[in-house]
């Protein structure tokens, strides 16, 4: 999708793809199939490359910093992007900067988790790999002294992170956009929908969101672009609690999928503006184009077939935008998103909603 984003102003990709089979490597003409996290696969790669960014965050921060001695441009940097890579430096950086999030602390063993429920409200508890995890992997939910779960982070040795589960009344996300120079833009925030730890459902707008609280989660999201100097698009995702606080939950360095709806609901795209934040080119208008524009993920289900269901639904509702990323249909696994936008909030979370399902075969008419 950034590919595509960058066809109009004749920007050439190369691409280093885990496989052929890989979504961007379909379309993009240059590839390389290799590891991402060996070094000199990641050098040889960057030869001839102007400026080398991400479509996710775990190529190791030290080869980063290498190519960075090397002289080639890495955006975002990796004293940027080390705080969505590792969930313990991030906490770390954000409590430094006085930003509200969850209680929070690094633990090594489940009598430490349960002395850091002690020291708060108690049980339950929520663990964290405080790198690799992401849509609920690497993250377990603790409910009570001897509860299996607490034991499971820790059997593969890695650094866990224990935060106090938040009684949130929704989720949010800010997605804003930085470049070199510092020019930066805020999108409208946006509500994310989550089902069982994988997104669902992106509302932008996020209906109801006071005016205070919505320039609160902006504010917050350009601040913490600021100060960890992140070039390209960053989404700060939040809780929001019933008393009205903002507590940030994760960062993401990347076109993100609470910004999916932008290609089709925002005067400029999230890919357009991270493409042009990665150049270091003027960045675009993020202003919706409607007063509501919805996106629902279409997950792989038991049908493997997504072009015949195309017919019915872009009969059905001709003002429907459908983006599929050539992946194999897995059950649960993020295969594409659907658009809709206009000024009836229902009819499109209706329409949105049926189009993801008839799509993976949950709905049938």
């Amino acid at each position: 999708m950034t590919h595509e984003a960058g066809i109009p102003l004749g920007i050439r990709f190369k691409l280093l793809s885990d496989t052929a089979q890989d979504s961007a490597a379909q379309v993009v003409n240059d590839v390389v199939v290799g590891d991402y996290r060996d070094l000199d696969t990641l050098r040889r790669f960057a030869e001839g490359c102007d400026v080398i960014t991400f479509d996710h965050e775990h190529v190791p921060t030290e080869h980063l910093r290498a190519l960075e001695a090397d002289g080639v441009p890495v955006r975002p940097g990796p004293e940027a992007l080390v705080h969505a890579q590792d969930k313990g430096v991030m906490r770390a950086r954000l409590t430094e900067l006085g930003i509200p999030a969850p209680r929070n602390r690094i633990v090594s063993s489940p009598e430490d988790v349960a002395a850091f429920a002690a020291e708060g409200d108690g049980f339950p508890v929520v663990l964290k790999t405080v790198r690799g995890g992401y849509d609920g992997k690497g993250v377990w939910v603790v409910r009570g002294v001897g509860d299996p779960a607490a034991a499971e982070p820790f059997k593969a040795g890695v650094p866990v992170l224990a935060e106090e589960k938040v009684d949130f009344a929704r989720e949010l996300a800010a997605n804003v956009v930085r470049s070199p120079h510092g020019q930066a833009v805020a999108y409208p925030v946006v509500e994310s929908i989550q089902v069982d730890g994988v997104c669902d459902t992106v509302i932008a707008p996020a209906p109801g969101l006071a005016e205070d609280a919505a320039v609160r989660a902006q504010e917050t999201a350009l601040r913490i672009a600021n100060e960890l100097g992140v070039v390209g698009h960053l989404a700060v995702e939040m809780f929001e609690t019933e008393d009205g606080r903002l507590l940030v939950n994760e960062l993401a360095m990347r076109p993100h999928n609470s910004g999916h709806w932008t290609q089709d609901g925002a005067v400029t795209s999230q890919f357009v503006n991270h493409l042009r934040a990665v150049l270091d080119l003027p960045l675009g208008d993020p202003r919706c184009r409607a007063p509501w524009t919805v996106m629902a993920n279409v997950l792989g289900g038991d049908y493997p077939d997504m072009y015949a269901p195309y017919l019915h639904c872009m009969a059905r509702d001709p003002q429907l935008k459908i983006h599929m990323y050539g992946k194999d249909v897995k059950p649960g696994r993020k295969v594409g998103h659907v658009n809709v936008y206009g000024d009836d909030l229902a009819d499109l979370r209706e329409r949105a909603a049926h189009a993801a399902g008839y799509l993976r075969g949950t709905v049938v008419e």
